[in-house]
């Protein structure tokens, strides 16, 4: 047996689960590797291996069994039996992770405490795992599970890994923000919220905002350099979407999650910053959506006494309304940004497109300080006028498990740009084979009246709000509309819509949106690729 601690990989012949197995550790690749020995008549040897990372290893422990070893071609008892078992990841269907354990037993005591204490100074060298986590649930996001899945789900994964908590059960809404502004965050490895995208909205907000006061940057100003947060956050899904944890991992498991925690995956992630005559509004991360998006969530905040079916019933209502929205999106094109929004090239775990994205614009920001910034965006800027179903900007792809693909597949979790989507006004036939297609296969902007845009910035003037001081005819125009709007067979023009911002509604139509390259880091490490999985479903 050679030393462990070597670059060289230590092989010794141990029995797993009453099997013959050769296993090996190799450091130089942190690269934990195990062979059961084939049985008569088999194939070559190594062909049924399994390996895992030592960095998807939660913990090891020594284990007191009373087992049995294969030797000379039948079972033999063994006198002293000594055993460690690894508590690792495993991957299942569908982008999820398990909790999986492996045993490994041999008769000599000395043996087993080299492979524990070897295995254990691998896992201290991984400075990326959290130690201590505030957590905040919200007890009544989606179907009210949301403490019952932190502790059946996740608390047993913390405990077995020697993570430390804080909890915090919300009581009312904003509580998790204005805590983040209060307590002491120096203290913690990282933020997890339990509940749905709201909950996360809340600790998104109280942390982004506690960073710029500590750095001193005032964030109503909306070409404010803002400063990114050391702490990373976790999402445990216990809500009705979960469309930030689905189009981060792939899934809205709890159990998934919690593991990418564990293991103390990174993923930043972009913000945008949406401001009204230099006053911040809200952060947005997923969906910043004015007409029909926006003309549902308002609907449904005065439905919440019928629960989540609130959504499709508003959604329907929505529908057959049909109102259409006349106003002026003015934008500035990513010209930093590696690939297109209809490249068909999704997100994925390590991603190229955010990591050279972020380069060249980096590169851009150094030349700006020799005063070419401003130049180059009045040269830039593009403007589209007209009438609107939909005006949609997607800082990701806004997956969810109604709509796997999302609003806008290849949008990018980091590369410093939001997709700009702009469905014009069209029947309702139309307009509904285009809200079909996010559920589907199809390229959902392959319609005359749908344009899509990569920007770094964009506002929004609504023709109501340049004509508010116009004269009386063009308010008995506003007024005519008003009555008109209560007829589902018609598609006119209304007064005004609202902006919906991850779930909320925005007071203000009139918005100026920047988006802020990899403002926020979360316990992620993107989708990963399984092209197996993918071409059988």
């Amino acid at each position: 047996t050679g030393a462990m601690g070597s670059a060289e990989p230590l092989r010794s012949l141990l029995c797993v689960k009453r099997q013959r197995c050769a296993v090996s550790l190799d450091p130089a690749r942190a690269l934990l590797r195990w062979w059961r020995s084939p049985g008569p008549g088999a194939g070559a040897p190594g062909a049924d291996a399994c390996s895992v990372p030592v960095s998807e290893i939660i913990t090891v422990e020594e284990t007191d069994i009373h087992g049995r070893h294969y030797g000379r071609g039948k079972w033999q008892k063994m006198e002293k039996p000594f055993a460690f078992t690894v508590h690792c990841v495993k991957r299942a269907r569908r982008h999820r992770w398990r909790w999986a354990q492996v045993t490994f037993c041999c008769a000599e005591e000395p043996l087993c405490h080299l492979w524990l204490q070897t295995l254990r100074e691998l896992l201290e060298k991984l400075t990326s795992r959290p130690k201590h986590l505030l957590v905040f649930i919200n007890p009544f996001g989606g179907k009210g599970q949301g403490k019952r899945i932190y502790e059946r789900k996740v608390a047993p994964l913390f405990t077995l890994a020697s993570i430390t908590t804080e909890i915090i059960v919300t009581e009312r809404a904003n509580q998790a923000k204005e805590s983040l502004y209060e307590i002491n965050i120096d203290k913690y490895d990282g933020i997890v919220c339990v509940g749905g995208d709201g909950m996360f909205s809340e600790v998104l907000h109280g942390l982004i905002g506690r960073t710029q006061r500590n750095a001193g940057v005032d964030q109503n100003q909306p070409r404010a350099a803002l400063v990114p947060s050391p702490l990373r956050i976790g999402i445990i899904p216990a809500g009705s979407t979960d469309c930030v944890c689905f189009s981060t991992v792939g899934t809205n498991d709890a159990e998934t999650s919690a593991l990418h925690i564990i293991v103390g995956d990174s993923l930043p992630m972009d913000v945008s910053s949406v401001h009204h005559n230099s006053t911040l509004l809200r952060y947005s991360v997923s969906l910043l959506g004015y007409g029909f998006y926006g003309d549902v969530i308002k609907d449904s905040e005065k439905k919440r006494w019928m629960g989540l079916i609130r959504y499709d019933f508003s959604g329907l209502k929505t529908f057959l309304s049909h109102h259409c929205y006349e106003g002026t999106v003015s934008f500035l094109p990513a010209r930093h940004t590696v690939g297109s929004p209809r490249d068909r090239k999704p997100c994925r775990a390590g991603c190229f497109v955010c990591r050279q994205s972020k380069q060249q614009l980096e590169e851009e920001q150094k030349r700006s300080l020799y005063g070419l910034e401003n130049t180059e965006e009045v040269e830039e800027w593009k403007v589209v006028c007209g009438k609107f179903l939909a005006i949609n900007a997607t800082n990701m792809s806004c997956a969810c498990p109604r709509s796997p693909q999302g609003l806008s597949p290849a949008a990018h979790l980091g590369d410093g740009s939001s997709d700009l989507i702009l469905i014009r006004k069209c029947s309702r036939f139309n307009f509904l084979r285009f809200l079909v297609r996010h559920t589907n296969q199809y390229d959902q902007f392959d319609f005359a009246f749908v344009e899509v845009y990569r920007v770094r910035k964009f506002q929004f003037v609504s023709k109501h709000v340049e004509d508010e001081d116009s004269d009386l005819k063009e308010r008995g125009k506003t007024r005519f509309g008003q009555i008109c709007s209560d007829h589902p067979p018609c598609c006119c023009s209304v007064s005004n819509s609202s902006w919906n911002c991850d779930g909320e509604v925005l007071s203000s139509s009139a918005i100026e949106v920047r988006v802020h390259c990899q403002l926020v880091r979360l316990f992620a490490r993107g989708i990963e690729e399984n092209p197996k999985e993918e071409s059988q479903s």
